[in-house]
């Protein structure tokens, strides 16, 4: 039998972008398993099976716009036995007439615990970025699904007692927990619920603060001359429905520099024990959206021109701020720029963007007097912050880098070579 999977009633809400995708083709999955996630611009919405089957055909991408009625996936056949988890889920086997084994301990993370527990492919995604075992949550969910909001919970109350430290309760990762205050007790307040993006890359990023040794090294560099260039560039660009910014240059010197320091666009082995040498250049940068910063990719950026890397920006900056990036839009890069240079700021860390190794950040130039030997004449200085992976990056690679940066910067000639 074969059963057609429609988007429900959803309430107020109607042409809704499709997120994710939670499930694939050839998926075994059980009555009110998730199956995609829409995003309205009031919430997140999990939408659930209506019936048990195999899922044989989907009907939608994701970035696709839904409304109730729409046509999601095909499942075919009802199963009333125990629903087996997917292929990429581990199996978990039927416990053997034996003595139970030894219970894990509470920092180790369980395939047992996932294969057990209720919850979707994005939330056990989640959880095992933070190694949390969902077999130790409570879920708030429908028939007792484990919802990301629980793993958020339970990373919060969680605490280990550690007997080196004469029984000081600690939080996760032996990092001692930040203590819950009652805002009310002072004043009105009211929670307001953090966007999407916000509560996808934090974790990421906390991630990245805890496991890499951040080192950021500060630098200055001419743009006097460039400048006056982007300014005549980007007058005809107005013309033809474009801009050219200092970030297009900054790609183009970035690219030049990656290729001098190839360690800078490198990534470190899984064993620890050596770099991922890359041959390709595929440079992020940091786009501000109402919902919060996106990194959009600008693919082998090593083969465009001033002109290409304007017109890619433009187009994908739009693209994030409508909220009509792909993933694949966002994957793939070697390296990372963060501009404030529209904001303001002298300097500040960026935190690196593993599997990356470095990122750098851009604030906003000033004139300012710089002696030329004989004289202080005003020169137009753009501060650089370049935060680095120290296991991959020593501080005098990362000066070198940063020197690059500042003489191809410094003479815009050196761009077209």
């Amino acid at each position: 039998m074969t059963i057609e999977v429609k988007v429900p009633d959803i309430g107020d809400f109607s042409d809704v972008p499709v997120v994710t995708i939670l499930v694939a083709v050839g998926d075994v999955i059980a009555e009110e398993d998730p199956i995609i996630e829409l995003e309205s611009d009031k919430a997140t919405l999990e939408v659930p099976s209506p019936a048990a089957g195999k899922v044989v055909d989907i009907k939608l991408n994701e970035g696709d716009i839904v409304s109730e009625g729409s046509l999601v996936l095909m499942l075919e056949g009802t199963v009333s036995e125990p629903i087996a988890k997917p292929a990429t889920e581990a199996a978990v086997p039927a416990a053997p007439a034996a003595p139970a084994p030894a219970a894990p301990s509470p920092e180790v993370v369980t395939d047992t615990g996932f294969g057990k527990a209720h919850a979707s492919p994005s939330v056990r995604a989640f959880a095992r970025q933070l190694e949390i075992d969902l077999a130790k949550v409570n879920g708030s969910g429908r028939k007792g699904r484990i919802l990301r909001e629980d793993i958020t919970t339970f990373l919060k109350s969680s605490t280990i007692s550690s007997p080196a430290s004469g029984g000081v309760v600690h939080g996760g990762m032996g990092i001692p927990p930040i203590p819950a205050v009652d805002f009310s007790k002072f004043g009105l307040v009211e929670d307001v619920e953090m966007a999407r993006i916000k509560k996808l890359s934090g974790p990421a990023l906390h991630r990245s603060w805890l496991n890499i040794p951040h080192v950021t090294h500060n630098e200055e560099a001419d743009i006097t001359d460039l400048d006056g260039y982007r300014r005549e560039l980007d007058g005809v660009a107005k013309t033809e429905g474009y801009r050219v910014t200092l970030l297009s240059f900054v790609v183009k010197a970035s690219v030049s520099a990656l290729k001098q320091y190839w360690e800078v666009n490198s990534s470190i082995h899984p064993d620890g024990d050596k770099l991922i040498k890359k041959e390709f250049y595929n440079i992020g940068f940091a786009a501000d959206t109402p919902n919060g910063l996106v990194v959009p990719v600008i693919k082998d950026a090593d083969r465009k021109g001033i002109i290409e890397i304007s017109k890619e920006l433009g187009d994908l900056s739009l693209k994030a701020r409508e909220g009509k990036l792909k993933g694949a839009d966002m994957s793939g890069a070697t390296f990372t720029i963060s501009s404030l240079g529209g904001i303001g700021g002298t300097s500040f860390t960026p935190i690196v963007n593993a599997p990356e190794v470095a990122i750098l950040g851009l604030t906003r130039s000033k004139m300012a007097p710089v002696w030329n030997g004989e004289e202080f004449v005003p020169r137009n200085m753009q501060p650089l912050s370049l935060s680095y992976d120290h296991r991959a990056i020593d501080g005098a690679l990362a000066a070198r880098f940063c020197a690059s940066l500042k003489h191809l910067l410094g003479d815009v000639r050196r761009l077209m070579l």
